[in-house]
């Protein structure tokens, strides 16, 4: 019974200690984004700022072209998803479903290619940005986004369709749909679990890259928020309160596509249960 207890008080301070190291981060951006620019350099330096000051938010919009800089991010997300759920979905059910030479081989080659780093190819996929025309374009973000999160997004979804049972479609078949008529009427709402993780996995890898952005993009207006938040970052000084304020705000729509998504993600798993 001592053991028991004493081994309860450890998983509590565990679980109370590596959360207080995981939301540490959270509590100075909050704090560093609620001072001025003298009390963020203020040495020593204090976590609870002697005046909250809210006009940093404020000031992000009216100095900065904060709105911009999330319509373009915004931009970028939703059609980096789009298009890696276009072409992930078919793909992923022909690996699950499908028979032909070579399909284990390219199902691996799927996660040899999310061994390498993206930097690597950059001054390449540069060179063929220059030749489509796509330099300081945010197709050029929506395009490198979409493929860089496609091969884990195909490897996912061909995991989800692999449980689904097959009796399901062959049924299907009996009844006289055709394979496309299975696939979206049939195994996709069963698989919307799966569906739902793609979107959250590709929406957040998109919304968070840097490294393709400073590279493609040069115009001020095209920026997304990674590439805008760049901009308190100067040469001698960092803006600390208002990158902080601006970091804050970035979270938001994340925040709000997990609550969004969060009913049709238990819906779904209620309903591939049921299906199932």
């Amino acid at each position: 019974m001592k053991r028991s207890l004493s081994f309860q008080i450890f998983v509590y301070v565990a679980i109370t200690a590596i959360t207080f190291a995981l939301l540490f981060p959270f509590f100075v951006a909050i704090s560093t984004s609620l001072k001025d620019i003298k009390e963020v350099y203020m040495n020593p330096t204090y976590w609870i700022p002697k005046r909250l000051a809210w006009e940093n938010f404020s000031h992000l919009w009216e100095k900065y072209p904060m709105a911009q800089y999330f319509l373009n991010s915004l931009y970028v997300a939703s059609g980096a998803t789009l298009l890696t759920m276009i072409f992930c979905i078919p793909a992923a059910y022909a690996f699950a479903r499908l028979r032909f030479p070579g399909r284990k081989f390219l199902l691996f080659t799927l996660l040899v290619v999310q061994m390498f780093s993206p930097i690597i190819v950059v001054i390449a996929l540069y060179k063929i940005m220059v030749l489509l025309h796509l330099i300081d374009k945010l197709s050029s973000l929506v395009i490198v986004n979409a493929v860089f999160t496609l091969a884990f997004s195909t490897w996912m979804m061909n995991g989800y369709f692999d449980t689904i049972p097959k009796e399901i479609e062959e049924a299907a078949m009996i009844d006289g749909c055709s394979r496309l008529q299975i696939m979206t009427r049939i195994t996709l709402p069963i698989a919307m679990p799966g569906v739902v993780t793609v979107v959250i996995y590709t929406f957040i890898a998109a919304w968070n890259e840097f490294m393709f952005a400073l590279t493609f993009i040069s115009t001020t207006e095209k920026r997304p928020l990674t590439l805008g938040l760049y901009n308190f970052i100067g040469r001698w000084t960092v803006q600390w309160h208002y990158l902080m304020a601006a970091a804050l705000l970035a979270l938001i729509p994340v925040i709000i596509l997990f609550m969004l998504i969060e009913k049709q993600l238990v819906s779904g798993l209620a309903g591939g249960a049921v299906k199932g």
